[in-house]
């Protein structure tokens, strides 16, 4: 276990374990008050939980884009626990929403997950100007992301320095995932083993990542998925907010669409939704209210062993801008499901899928156009989005390339010159990834390395197959080989 996961374990166990201390009257009416049954709230289509954001984006449909989100939040302390550590906010005219599940127990765990939401959320009104060229498109969401993470560092900070401050308070700590909703993009913070989920659809998708040691041994090939579920050490943190006064944070940037629902939720909640099929059927009811009730419900009937927190949000769009957004769903589906697509891509899971998606670079091209030339050295791998392309060597037409198919991969590993040259038929829309872009992801991720580096020595020796099986037309003295009568070893990343 790394270092900091050592550093973590006391604080986890202390979690199961220390009793819980009183309540220091810390509620505030927008944040999730604690207590025995879920907090009451207004109905969820009325104004208080409606919040309308007009997100002016630099979209390449060149027109704005709105959507509409709605959010309901509820706790409730399990039915073991005697005081309720978790908290969550939302805020909607941020457009902020949070959920944080303290640890700690007599180290005042309630008041670390208080401490770190509220900072996190002074920290984001006080970058209002940065919001707001966000909402212009004159500033970046990737900006915003590091906003996010700057956010939970200062909070981290603080809950640190209390403890500093007050032994008593020493080694408390909290998970934190945080979610700005902005300019037509969610921004997502991350820290610990609460969630994030998107559900889509009709299907769920985690987008955070647990960091725990469970999760950490799975990553590592030392645990099965199916080992991790039934393993003592589920609770076993390795990452969290306040028992150091920095800590590294996730952040993911995604596109939200109308129809989507997205889950915030802490331990106490997904540790009892082993499948998301069933997370789905939930978040699909009409009422929020309703989908929050029957989450914590359900936690509570198989168990209930710890605080049970959930945010619950859903976008939609209003009749005028329903044209626009309908052809903002298009091209961001059309756009994941073509990277999908490329064979070297086809092992990432759909956080891993939208981290390569925002490296990617939009091209458009006109018709007749072309692309690369035959010859020359490029260092960009391309998808097409829409339209279709002509490829050919020598003068001679060999291939034809429509949406959803690709060209260029070996761009990124090598300096050889284009073999062939590209050129539009129709008006395209495509996808570039730059060397130096891929390079960041596979530096900053080493799961994502890892499939990669899978799917390229797959299909490198398919394409070996290829030259053998030409040797062998030619007359060449050579075994033939080929490696689709024998098979392929299945993916070791397959469910994890």
């Amino acid at each position: 276990m790394p270092a900091h996961a050592l550093a973590m374990t006391a604080t986890a166990r202390g979690r199961q374990a220390i009793g819980r201390r009183a309540r220091l009257g810390l509620t505030q009416p927008d944040i999730g008050a604690r207590g025995r049954k879920a907090s009451r709230a207004p109905p969820v289509h009325g104004p208080m939980l409606r919040t309308r954001s007009t997100l002016v984006m630099r979209e390449r449909l060149g027109q704005a884009a709105a959507v509409r989100t709605w959010a309901h939040g509820a706790t409730d302390v399990g039915r073991e626990r005697q005081l309720n550590e978790d908290h969550y906010l939302v805020d909607k005219e941020l457009g902020l929403y949070l959920v944080c599940d303290g640890m700690g127990g007599h180290a005042a765990g309630d008041i670390a997950s208080r401490t770190a939401a509220e900072t996190v959320r002074e920290h984001v009104r006080a970058r209002g100007d940065l919001l707001k060229a966000v909402l212009a498109g004159t500033r970046s969401h990737d900006e915003a992301a590091a906003m996010m993470r700057d956010a939970i560092q200062s909070a981290s900070a603080r809950v640190y320095r209390m403890g500093i401050d007050d032994p008593s308070k020493k080694g408390m700590g909290t998970t934190c995932t945080a979610l700005l909703v902005i300019g037509g993009k969610g921004v997502m913070g991350h820290v610990g083993d609460s969630r994030l989920y998107l559900s889509r659809q009709g299907r769920v998708y985690q987008l955070s990542e647990d960091h725990t040691f469970v999760q950490e041994a799975v990553r590592r090939g030392m645990l099965t998925p199916e080992q991790a579920k039934d393993n003592p050490h589920q609770n076993l943190v390795t990452r969290a907010v306040g028992p150091k006064p920095s800590v590294l944070v996730d952040s993911l940037v995604f596109d939200v669409l109308p129809g989507d629902s997205l889950l915030l939720c802490s331990d106490g909640l997904h540790g009892y939704f082993q499948d998301t099929s069933e997370l789905g059927a939930t978040l699909g009811l009409e009422s929020l209210e309703s989908v929050a009730k029957g989450l914590i419900d359900t936690a509570n009937q198989r168990g209930g062993e710890d605080n049970i927190t959930t945010v619950v949000l859903r976008l939609s769009s209003d009749p005028p801008d329903q044209v626009v957004e309908a052809k903002r769903a298009s091209r961001v589906t059309a756009e994941l499901d073509a990277i999908g697509h490329v064979v070297l891509f086809s092992e990432l899971d759909m956080k891993e899928l939208v981290k390569v998606a925002n490296a990617f670079d939009h091209k458009d091209y006109g018709v007749d156009e072309v692309v690369v030339h035959e010859g020359d050295v490029s260092e960009t791998l391309f998808v097409i989005v829409s339209g279709a392309a002509k490829v050919t060597r020598n003068g001679t037409d060999i291939a034809l390339l429509r949406a959803g198919q690709h060209f260029g991969e070996m761009a990124l590993l090598s300096r050889r010159p284009r073999s062939a040259t590209v050129r539009t038929l129709k008006d395209c829309t495509m996808l570039a990834l730059s060397r130096e872009r891929f390079y960041e992801i596979l530096s900053g991720d080493a799961v994502i390395a890892a499939k990669f580096l899978w799917r390229l020595a797959q299909t490198l020796s398919l394409r070996l197959d290829d030259l053998y099986l030409l040797q062998d037309k030619l007359g060449a003295e050579t075994d033939t080989r080929d490696t689709q009568q024998y098979g392929l070893f299945p993916s070791p990343f397959d469910g994890r």
